[in-house]
């Protein structure tokens, strides 16, 4: 029988100390384990992640516990606190591939028992079914676009209305013309940077044919906000990143996104430009950079929807500004160990990039400049 919600006065709201999170571990490995045990992915995603956002360490050894006694566990926990902890739950198993059917059905066997309706775990379901394509679908369904509507684009400048959250504008003028004013802006502005990124990188403004989707261009301010670079490994710490910052839960399907795409691979495209790329959240040292962007996410001032923000109003800043304003922290260091790097530093760009970048200047007839960017196999 599932454990109630406590009522608003009962709640606990404290951050859980280290016996909770014994517990919480030793929930989240008993749903997620394969009857083999722990990917290696698997064991060191939740020791990262627990260590960053608790500061405490996981018990990975502890025997399993079944779905009724650990929501008892919780049962002065509340709702958001409970779906979190079911996320990691969900983030744990879409690293599994093959996704075994046993494992996503514990997992929603667990969400149950807490009462959370996560609307990942019908992905991770389709997903271990081999139903790909309606797992897709589910992604838009059930999670961070679902109520998308055309009033959304009023943030994003669209002289167009865009029909749905990832549909592409690439006869806008208007809309590039906005990008572009952005290089007159001071050096060291938010928006000015913005524009010497795209240039590094040969990046298009929106509006224009070859231009991203102007919602998933929304994130290329986070890169520079966050200072991360432009590499696959660093696409799943921007993610990370904005979908904790977000109080609205729809908005770990970012996160889920990024991992179906650039580690399982279950998606073979996202956010209207992405495509697969698989085994970057396994390579050494990414589990810890992953983990800190969502600590640095959830420490952001308040709830911040980075995708649905006017990114005009803050273009002026400095760069400096925009992170104190929205309260973004510094990188924990083991992340920085681990490789994580921003936009203007060595390996926080591609080589195909780099190369992109070179072309795009020459055809500006300007001198190519990457800001300090360089790959790391240049």
């Amino acid at each position: 029988m599932p454990t109630p919600l406590p009522t608003s006065g009962g709640a606990n709201l404290s951050p859980p100390g280290a016996d909770e999170v014994r517990v919480l571990s030793r929930g989240v490995v008993s749903a997620v384990a394969p009857d083999e045990g722990l990917s290696v992915t698997q064991r060191a995603l939740v020791t990262a992640v627990f260590k960053a956002m608790t500061g405490h360490e996981a018990d990975l050894s502890a025997s399993p516990i079944e779905a009724d006694e650990f929501a008892r566990s919780l049962e002065a926990r509340t709702r958001e606190f409970r779906t979190r902890i079911v996320q990691v739950m969900v983030l744990s198993a879409l690293v599994l591939r093959p996704l075994p059917a046993v494992v996503a059905d514990r997992v929603a066997r667990f969400a149950s028992e807490l009462m959370v309706d996560e609307g990942m775990l019908a992905v991770a379901q389709r997903f271990a079914a081999g139903d790909l394509g309606l797992a897709a679908f589910d992604f838009e369904r059930n999670g961070y676009t679902a109520d998308w509507t055309e009033s959304d684009a009023q943030a994003l400048h669209t002289s167009q209305a865009l029909h749905s959250a990832w549909d592409s504008a690439v006869t806008d003028r208007a809309l590039a013309s906005r990008w572009a004013d952005l290089e007159q802006l001071p050096p060291e502005s938010l928006g000015r940077r913005v524009t010497e990124f795209y240039r590094a990188r040969g990046f298009v403004y929106p509006g224009l044919p070859g231009s991203a989707p102007p919602l998933l261009a929304q994130h290329d301010w986070v890169h520079v906000l966050a200072d991360y670079g432009t590499t696959v490994e660093s696409e799943l710490e921007v993610f990370a990143f904005i979908a904790r910052a977000n109080d609205d839960m729809r908005a770990f399907s970012l996160l889920a996104m990024v991992v179906s795409l650039f580690e399982s691979g279950y998606l073979t495209r996202g956010a209207g430009l992405f495509e697969s790329s698989t085994g970057h959240l396994s390579e050494s040292g990414m589990a810890a950079r992953v983990a800190d962007a969502m600590r640095r996410g959830a420490l952001c001032t308040g709830s911040v929807d980075y995708l649905r923000l006017d990114w005009f109003e803050f273009a002026g800043f400095s760069v400096s500004e925009a992170r104190e304003h929205f309260g973004v922290p510094a990188k924990a260091d083991e992340a920085c160990a681990s490789g994580s790097v921003g936009p203007w530093e060595p390996g926080g760009i591609s080589p195909y990039q780099i190369k992109a970048g070179m072309a795009q200047a020459d055809r500006e007839a300007r001198p190519y400049d990457a800001y300090g960017a360089v790959s790391r196999t240049r």
